[in-house]
């Protein structure tokens, strides 16, 4: 696991949602909701195949699916789909969490802009951070290693903190590369995959360990933030 990779601000923006993420083994189902609320409603729900290692991601309120996301046994480059969209979670390193994904949710302009995940990792916790193409925290996974049902929290950030479409986009994407994660520590055939990756050429990714005006969250913060 990555532990000094990108790092990111306890208070990068005045403006936040955050997210709790459930696991329910009754129905063997992820659910995420507004942590804010004292007797939440589940926003998502998230199904995984255990066979295929398939998510399908739904709004409860509607039943509707909304995306899903595909981990491979070799490749470590998940697909993810989002309102109909294909996209894939582009691996850029062999070893270390920095991933890339095309996003329209946060473009200004409509056209897609790529976005950029690494992680940074404590003993009890793993987060996932994703920058936008100022390099600007736009959210972060919290994720609980040893967790049984509290898996943790997606704290949304910036602007686009309380944006649908980007919430929508956070969700699928962060958990999809949360769960390859899952399997790549756990799946000698993903050093295959790594191993290939050398072959390829991956996309230009700006050097984001060098964020200057980042700062790194202190290890107990972020594990009581988890277990809060």
């Amino acid at each position: 696991m990555d532990q000094t990779l990108a790092t990111f601000p306890h208070e990068a923006s005045s403006q936040s949602h955050t997210l709790a993420v459930d696991f329910t083994w009754r129905k063997l189902r992820t659910l995420i909701t507004d942590a804010s609320e004292s007797n939440p409603t589940p926003l998502y729900t998230v199904d995984c195949n255990i066979l295929t290692n398939n998510l399908t991601f739904k709004t409860p309120q509607n039943d509707q699916i909304i995306g899903s996301g595909s981990a491979h046994a070799i490749s470590i480059s998940p697909d993810y789909q989002l309102h109909g969209v294909k996209g894939t979670l582009k691996a850029q390193k062999r070893l270390r969490t920095i991933y890339t994904h095309m996003s329209t949710a946060f473009s200004d302009t409509g056209a897609p802009v790529k976005m950029t995940w690494t992680s940074q990792s404590g003993f009890r916790t793993w987060d996932f951070i994703c920058v936008d193409e100022k390099q600007e925290p736009v959210a972060r996974f919290s994720a609980n290693m040893w967790a049984l049902k509290k898996v943790g929290k997606i704290e949304m950030l910036g602007p686009k903190a309380f944006d649908d479409a980007a919430r929508d986009e956070i969700v699928v994407v962060g958990f999809t590369l949360y769960y390859c994660w899952i399997l790549r520590v756990n799946n000698p055939f993903n050093l295959l995959g790594s191993a290939f990756l050398s072959k390829e050429k991956p996309d230009k990714v700006d050097r984001i360990e060098k964020i200057d005006k980042v700062e790194a969250l202190p290890v107990e913060q972020r594990e009581a933030n988890i277990i809060g």
